[in-house]
Order: C-alpha cells, then sequence, then structure tokens
C-alpha cells in the first residue's frame, strides 16, 4: 500500500514539475492568449478576458497527449 502511494507521489511531483515548465515556456509564446477567437472587453475600470480558442487549442493539446497510447496499440 505504501509503495503505491509513494509511486502516486512521485508521478504527482513530476507532473507538476512539467507543468511549470510548459507554464514558463508558454509566457514565451507571444500568441497563447491573443488567438481570433480570445474576447477580451475593458470598459472602464472593467475587464473581461474570455481565452476561448486558447482554451480549445489546449484542450486539443492535451486530449491527443493523454490519448495517445490508443492509437499505438
Amino acid at each position: 500500500m505504501l509503495s503505491s502511494v509513494g509511486r502516486s507521489l512521485i508521478l504527482l511531483g513530476a507532473a507538476l514539475v512539467a507543468l511549470g515548465f510548459i507554464l514558463s515556456a508558454a509566457s514565451k509564446i507571444s500568441w497563447v492568449g491573443r488567438l481570433p477567437g480570445d474576447m477580451y472587453v475593458r470598459r472602464g475600470n472593467w475587464t473581461f478576458y474570455a481565452p476561448l480558442a486558447t482554451g480549445l487549442i489546449i484542450s486539443l493539446i492535451l486530449t491527443l497527449a493523454l490519448n495517445i497510447r490508443k492509437f499505438f496499440k
């Protein structure tokens, strides 16, 4: 039982490290958050931002990455 908990913690830590690398690299990509389907409205001191196209692309990439093993069976 403890070995499975330890393995889960190692995987969670590796996923967090990978997420950190991805987020730090995403700040250097200028088109993230500025795609044609992203909505940005500013009126006075009120701002609304909805990254619809960026969210769809990130969702597609994650879906493909997480299901890639099914393609090679």
